[in-house]
């Protein structure tokens, strides 16, 4: 049996577009920061320069996601949620928001004060910084550790949507899914 979840419940069309974009982004460009020392050293400038590029972009959608949240209130959380669900809830994603707003600026400074130059493909950006591993080797520790804190919370996010839809049953992931029906049992 299928059920319709609420229009009322349901995030909107940009807060459902801006959630998937940034997970795909956050994807991919994990992916890249994890693989691209696993590529011979002839390409690993280049996969460097892609994740760079690609984490600039995360950044800019994760600005214009906050901008849009703070014009469009979300839909209230279902009343079966705990008053701990509800905290635990709002605190992983404003820890999200802040760990992807946080992360990609260390990247940043990592990339350039690694002396390197943005490839934008059309256009570069060369900061004109001299490599300085004093500033880059304890910004790109940082910037890994808050990517693995990333991961983490996008899996506990994950988890908890899963969690919503086949154990508790109530809609929670159709409110954020691209569709207006959700699958109950």
């Amino acid at each position: 049996m299928a059920a319709s979840v609420d229009s009322a419940d349901r995030y909107g069309a940009g807060a459902i577009a801006f959630h998937w974009a940034t997970f795909v982004l956050v994807v991919v460009v994990g992916a890249l920061g994890l693989l691209h020392d696993s590529w011979p050293d002839h390409t690993q400038a280049f996969w460097i320069n892609v994740h760079a590029v690609i984490g600039i972009f995360l950044w800019l959608l994760i600005l214009a996601r906050v901008w849009w949240r703070t014009r469009h209130a979300p839909p209230a959380p279902p009343e079966n949620l705990s008053a701990w669900a509800r905290q635990l809830s709002k605190s992983v994603h404003l820890l999200l928001y802040a760990l992807l707003l946080i992360t990609p600026i260390l990247g940043i400074v990592t990339f350039v004060y690694h002396g390197r130059v943005f490839d934008f493909g059309i256009f570069e950006i060369d900061c004109g910084i001299k490599k300085n591993r004093a500033i880059f080797h304890p910004t790109e520790d940082i910037h890994g550790y808050l990517a693995y804190a990333i991961f983490g919370l996008v899996g506990l996010h994950a988890l908890a949507a899963l969690w919503h839809q086949f154990r508790l049953h109530d809609g929670v992931l159709g409110r954020m899914w691209p569709r207006t029906e959700v699958r109950r049992p």
